[in-house]
């Protein structure tokens, strides 16, 4: 059902807009406006232009507050929609200065017709086991199935589908889940057709389809498994669906050993994807998909499918959405800590290019997992895998909350990033307050975390597709509210980093010696405030909505594109340099381009990708220049390691997404601090320190004197001179480019 606001809709008016915009500045940073513009200004057809900020704001902030429940009834008092209203504009100074964000899916979807067709874009990431499941009731069922039965499609369904609608998915791929998947029951025989008069018949003859009234002619259609795809995204998951499923009797209706699928209706490369945004692919990424699942499978007759081939399906799902033109495919799998052939499957190069690219690896352990030497040997060889404690996710929130048996007793892995710990079906949901511009513009960090732990809140509201996703959001509310720059803030508050230094302790379990890092009690005091705060926030609001607390309250997100947007440091995350030029990536026919080169920018081809334009940017950290800052070059692995655990202990009752960076001298450190840490963090991940190893790396470290002169270069400010040039109006409907909360390591962005 439909989530439609039966009261007047809560509304901002422009006259207050036009206040605010003369009274805040937006807190942007060097590259917050070109990446809003490029990344989230959403085309507007009737004035044949993209939105500008307030615009933005406006839709994001109308588009959540209409998800409060109690709009839901036409005789909701006057009191409730004041207070909404009041709440709206509030939420609009906050988010328009910049002093906090949503997700990056809001700041695209909320307040769209699309969000209203579909809450699910409304979350970043979400979790799934593969194991045999019911689809329920769900907006995807296939015809052969009762809603429920199980069958070894529905997690790749679940999968497919949210990676379409711009989610990033962790699934679980560990030994008791991959236990229930039974033996391939049969070979078949993959059949793909295509029309003569489909723009797409000559490239899908290339990749193995077929003339489609040949086929017919020479076949009865009665001896096969035949789906006619429909040009949706239902149509392409349950293709997958159709193919899989009819490898195993359970759910191979027919009994039949020849699928058939018709991709003839589906729309060609280019079209535009009306809705969502951005331009289809045609049929051609699926086709190629279809078959090498459909060869993995073949291949596994007689036998189990292991942990290794679910992944590399669920890879393969992954490479066909990037190629699908959503433009994004985050993924995560989870293995088990001594699966040997999963822990290095990425090492056959091969398949690595192929499609093991797709997923970032890690593994689940215990507190009681103690053999970290051979996963920190594969991490020093390419930085994975990633380590994930489901054990202390479970039975904590804060460790300085302590144990607290079965407290989130579902959780089952967690998102692509780290930071959310989900069970099955579950999203993460997100809200980021950045809270050194918060305090520069006059906020009390107390209540811009409340602002957005209602905004949270009222997302868990939406409509969802799945119903193994509707009953996990039910039942737990859960929410995520980070916070990002928090270097930065914590430098400019407290004048030191938070681990002031080192005692050297005995480990009481195994009698090592380690460093027990010290922090900055002025600091713990904070954090622990602000916490309480947010749980405080959400009892209040749970209170007047009728609904349980949420389950779990606080995170940090790795915040790689939201980050940008005030020009603060990326979640807990040190400065990658203290300057260093950041190279984004634009299509040549970007907008954009012309305004950047007439300003001065440094621009050349993109040396990995055709069609695509490398522009540099000159960046300087703040606190660059205090002698207390660190950046990722030269802060210790310990220390990296110890700042994690200080959040996840007085901050984040979910888990803290961090991706440690080492030197090469410090690869002998990982097994040691990955044991020592482990009754502490839930989830961590490690990567070699690049610096400038390579072409256009994203980016490069350089000296104040270079950042200097490349600054001198930039005549212009980018915004005005887009203004004047008025050439936006020759843009089509934009494609969803970096609308991610990510950064590298800990979840892959483009």
């Amino acid at each position: 059902m439909m989530n439609t606001v039966t009261a007047a809709p809560i509304t901002l008016s422009d006259q207050f807009i036009k206040d605010v915009e003369q009274t805040i500045t937006p807190h942007w940073g060097e590259l917050g406006w070109v990446t809003y513009k490029r990344t989230y200004a959403r085309w507007l057809p009737d004035q044949q232009r993209t939105e500008e900020w307030p615009e933005t704001v406006k839709r994001v902030v109308e588009g959540n507050v209409n998800l409060d429940p109690r709009l839901q009834a036409a005789d909701v008092s006057d009191d409730v929609k004041q207070a909404l209203t009041e709440e709206a504009q509030n939420l609009f100074k906050l988010i328009y200065g910049l002093s906090a964000t949503p997700s990056g899916r809001n700041l695209w979807i909320s307040g769209t017709g699309y969000q209203h067709r579909n809450g699910d874009a409304l979350n970043n990431c979400w979790f799934i086991a593969v194991r045999p499941q019911a689809y329920g009731h769900s907006h995807i069922v296939p015809d052969y199935l009762q809603p429920d039965q199980v069958a070894v499609s529905m997690p790749y369904s679940f999968m497919f589908d949210q990676l379409m609608k711009g989610g990033g998915v962790g699934f679980s791929v560990v030994p008791s889940n991959v236990a229930q998947i039974p033996a391939v029951d049969r070979s078949i025989d993959l059949t793909i057709l295509i029309d003569r008069d489909s723009q797409s018949y000559d490239d899908s003859l290339k990749l193995g389809a077929v003339d489609k009234d040949d086929w017919l002619a020479a076949h009865n259609l009665k001896d096969a498994r035949y789906y006619e795809l429909p040009d949706t995204r239902e149509g392409w998951v349950l293709a997958n669906a159709n193919m899989i499923d009819a490898h195993f009797d359970a759910t191979n209706a027919e009994n039949a050993d020849q699928v058939v699928l018709d991709m003839s209706n589906i729309r060609p490369k280019d079209a535009p994807i009306k809705g969502f945004g951005g331009t289809a692919s045609g049929p051609m990424p699926l086709i190629e998909m279809l078959f090498d699942i459909n060869t993995i499978l073949n291949e596994k007759v007689g036998q189990k499918l292991t942990s290794v081939d679910c992944t590399d399906l669920g890879n393969l799902i992954g490479k066909t959405v990037v190629a699908g033109n959503v433009r994004r495919s985050a993924e995560l799998a989870l293995g088990g800590a001594d699966d040997e052939a999963f822990i290095t499957m990425k090492q056959d190069k091969d398949k690595l290019y192929h499609h093991r690219w797709a997923s970032n690896n890690s593994v689940a352990v215990d507190s009681e997992f103690k053999n970290y030497q051979p996963i920190a040997d594969a991490i020093a060889q390419n930085g994975e895998p990633g380590i994930v404690n489901l054990e202390l996710s479970k039975h904590y929130g804060r460790m300085a909350d302590g144990y607290q048996a079965g407290i989130d007793d579902a959780v089952e892995g967690t998102n692509p990033c780290g930071e959310i710990s989900l069970s099955n079906g579950e999203p993460c949901n997100l809200f980021e307050v950045f809270p050194g511009v918060a305090e520069a513009q006059g906020w009390k960090l107390e209540d811009a975390y409340a602002l957005g732990t209602r905004f949270a809140k009222r997302v868990t509201f939406s409509d969802y597709d799945w119903e193994v996703s509707r009953k996990a959001i039910e039942k737990n509310r859960r929410i995520g509210i980070s916070m990002s720059g928090i270097q930065d803030w914590i430098l400019d508050t407290f004048k030191t980093r938070v681990v002031t230094g080192f005692n050297e302790v005995k480990d009481p379990e195994t009698g090592d010696l380690v460093a027990k890092p010290i922090y900055n009690q002025a600091a713990v005091k904070r954090v622990d405030a602000l916490y309480q705060a947010v749980v405080a926030a959400d009892r209040d609001y749970s209170d007047e909505l009728g609904c349980e607390p949420s389950i779990k309250h606080t995170t940090v997100k790795p915040s790689g594109t939201v980050a940008k947007l005030a020009g603060v440091s990326e979640g807990m995350h040190f400065h990658y340099a203290g300057y260093l030029i950041q190279r984004i990536r634009f299509q040549d026919s970007d907008p954009l381009l012309p305004a950047l080169a007439a300003c001065g920018y440094h621009i050349e081809p993109d040396v990995y990708t055709k069609n695509t334009m490398c522009v540099e940017f000159p960046v300087k950290a703040a606190n660059a220049d205090d002698p207390h800052f660190a950046s990722a070059g030269n802060v210790s692995i310990a220390e990296q390691f110890a700042t994690q655990a200080f959040l996840q202990t007085y901050w984040s009752d979910n888990a803290v997404s961090c991706t440690v960076t080492f030197q090469p001298e410090e690869a002998d450190e990982i097994a040691g601090l990955l044991k020592q840490y482990r009754h502490t963090t839930k989830s961590t991940s490690l990567l070699p320190y690049s610096g400038s190893g390579f072409k256009q790396a994203p980016k490069e470290p350089i000296d104040a004197k270079t950042y200097e002169a490349k600054c001198a270069a930039i005549t212009g400010d980018v915004a005005h001179v887009f203004d004047l040039q008025n050439n936006h109006h020759d843009q089509k409907d934009i494609e969803l480019v970096d609308q991610s909360d990510c950064a590298g390591g800990a979840c892959p962005i483009r």
